[in-house]
């Protein structure tokens, strides 16, 4: 019957149609794919990564040693700012005690008022001390004519500069950690403890102790010294059993040198006067060399100073000698090398006379 047949071709091209896959377009495939990577990304990146502990938390950052750590075992570094911590806590107990310091005078400074300070370094700590505190003291009379007081103190104080200072400490700032003292004091403060008599009625400096005293000042004739809180001038006749043409080559200033008491004279704390040498000190070896010449020997020196025509020869072989005539065309001049003959020997004052040959070599 043809109706049934109809039905049955359309029940059959329907089944095919069931059966067939479905053609994907293009959209959708691109869809399909972005969503694949990204599902794969999640599942890589959720694989990789370490289950989340909820009770565990990220270690804190320990914190350095405070200590520094040294080459050498059990070594001992402090920093710059340690170093100044430890300086500033000394000079805080030695102005509570009045302890004497000693220090280097380093510069000299003028204040906007006009006056003048010196800056002692004490451990590379500024301490400031007035020019009227340095006890810088001058005589002012007929003889002693030293023109403006002030001017001839600054002099001294520029002649001073590298020399030790000893110090009490008057006032300090925390704040701005500077520091005044005193010259003046920690002065009568060692002289109280060096020069007054004791309860047996004796002193620690005394006549023909050798002491040991600091150079604060040198000229080409003239050394100054302080000893223990008192100054003291000792001309270069004193200095040495050689005669020296200029004490600047031989002694300088800021160091510690020997030197005999001859007299100490006390009317008051604040007026002493102490009279010393530094030749007693060393021995006299003059008399030995002198043997050493033999007269019409000639010999080489150097002129240690010319006064009133004569002149002053100091021989190599360690002999003083002097020279009132001079065969050379030239002057001589301090300082220079001159061949020296030999005419006399005077052993009363331990020199050799005679006469200047020639002229080695000029000091020019």
């Amino acid at each position: 019957m043809q109706p049934t047949k109809n039905l049955s071709c359309h029940k059959s091209n329907e089944k095919e149609n069931n059966t067939m896959p479905r053609k994907t377009t293009k959209t959708e495939e691109n869809v399909t794919i972005d969503a694949a990577v990204t599902m794969q990304a999640e599942s890589t990146s959720q694989s990789s990564l370490p289950e989340a502990d909820e009770t565990s938390t990220a270690p804190a950052k320990k914190a350095a040693p405070f200590s520094i750590l040294t080459l050498t075992a059990d070594a001992d570094v402090e920093t710059l700012e340690n170093k100044e911590d430890t300086i500033w806590h000394e000079l805080q107990n030695a102005y509570r005690t009045r302890k004497v310091l000693t220090g280097s005078l380093g510069g000299i400074e003028k204040m906007e008022g006009g006056g003048t300070i010196a800056v002692i370094y004490y451990k590379e700590m500024r301490v400031l001390i007035p020019l009227a505190e340095m006890m810088i003291n001058l005589v002012e009379d007929e003889t002693h004519n030293y023109g403006e007081l002030v001017q001839r103190q600054n002099k001294i104080l520029g002649n001073m500069l590298g020399c030790e200072v000893d110090f009490i400490i008057k006032g300090l700032d925390n704040a701005s950690r500077s520091v005044v003292a005193s010259r003046k004091y920690a002065m009568h403060k060692k002289r109280q403890i060096f020069y007054l008599p004791d309860a047996n009625g004796s002193s620690r400096v005394c006549e023909d102790r050798i002491v040991q005293a600091r150079v604060i000042a040198v000229a080409e004739k003239v050394v100054r010294v302080e000893i223990f809180g008192v100054e003291c001038s000792i001309l270069a006749r004193d200095l040495s059993w050689d005669w020296l043409g200029d004490a600047t080559e031989s002694f300088h200033v800021g160091e510690q040198i020997l030197v005999r008491i001859l007299n100490v004279k006390i009317n008051s704390l604040e007026d002493i006067t102490v009279k010393a040498d530094v030749k007693s000190v060393n021995g006299n070896t003059s008399k030995a060399n002198l043997s050493k010449c033999k007269i019409q020997g000639k010999y080489a020196g150097i002129v240690t100073d010319i006064h009133k025509g004569t002149v002053f020869v100091r021989l190599h072989i360690g002999v003083n000698a002097v020279a009132h005539s001079c065969y050379d065309s030239r002057m001589p001049g301090k300082k220079d090398e001159v061949s020296f003959v030999v005419t006399r020997i005077d052993e009363d004052r331990n020199v050799a006379v005679g006469l200047i040959s020639r002229i080695i070599k000029q000091n020019i």
